[in-house]
């Protein structure tokens, strides 16, 4: 078989190769970025350091104060802060604002990580006025979320709170952090998701293992939430910060 001689250069292809693309233009300020990354983790580990073990609520800004997922993340926050734990949400309008109102009218720990968004987000009334961080950054505000959280609940969101439920299951899965309780709550929200993931991902393409299935458990029940939490921490699981940062 003869062999293709190229005397050192790259063999063509049976596309015309177009120039090499460049920047447009690169802004100088955004060397500058670093700085704004780390004082945005300062910030957000000086405050949050002194908070104690919380639990991150997650779920749609766009759930009304009158639907039921509003009214159970209400309850949900407040059986968290009965049994000692902080609330940890987005800051925002709907079921962040709820988790935040549980904590807040019961006496508990209510923090909100905000994030600078053109729409949609704006503060909740909620909140501890000390635990109010605002964030330039998604991924800032997920570290944030992930390192102070004992356990995370997702009512039902968008593509928000989907982003930070694979976010956290992937970090378990992969052991970037302890595992955790996640507790998806909203059985017709979620079903439909939880038999894709056992139909499409484990038994038709073998792209997760059996034992990732135990990762997320499925419930309507404010107390079996509780009672999945407490059970976990009942087994020898010690309360720490995640992300050895």
């Amino acid at each position: 078989m003869e062999e293709n001689k190229t005397n050192g250069q790259r063999p063509e292809t049976e596309h015309q190769r177009q120039e090499r693309k460049t920047w447009q233009s690169i802004k100088g300020e955004n060397s500058w970025t670093m700085f704004k990354v780390l004082s945005e983790f300062v910030d957000g580990f000086e405050n949050l350091n002194a908070v104690g073990p919380c639990v991150s609520v997650f779920g749609s800004a766009r759930t009304k104060p009158d639907h039921k997922y509003y009214k159970l993340a209400v309850t949900i926050a407040r059986r968290l802060t009965d049994e000692g734990y902080g609330v940890i949400t987005g800051g925002g309008p709907g079921i962040m604002e709820a988790g935040n109102k549980g904590a807040y009218l019961n006496k508990g720990t209510s923090v909100g990580l905000n994030i600078n968004l053109p729409f949609e987000q704006s503060h909740n009334p909620f909140i501890d006025p000390d635990k109010n961080i605002s964030h330039r950054y998604f991924f800032i505000r997920k570290v944030m979320f992930v390192k102070y959280a004992q356990a995370f609940v997702a009512l039902p969101g968008g593509f928000g709170t989907l982003d930070e439920l694979f976010e956290v299951l992937t970090l378990i899965q992969t052991n970037k952090i302890t595992r955790v309780p996640v507790i998806l709550v909203g059985t017709s929200f979620w079903s439909g998701l939880k038999d894709w993931i056992v139909e499409t991902m484990l038994e038709k393409e073998h792209n997760i293992n059996p034992a990732d299935l135990g990762l997320i458990p499925v419930t309507d029940d404010p107390e079996e939430v509780i009672q999945i939490i407490n059970k976990f921490y009942s087994e020898n699981h010690e309360l720490k910060p995640n992300y050895e940062l």
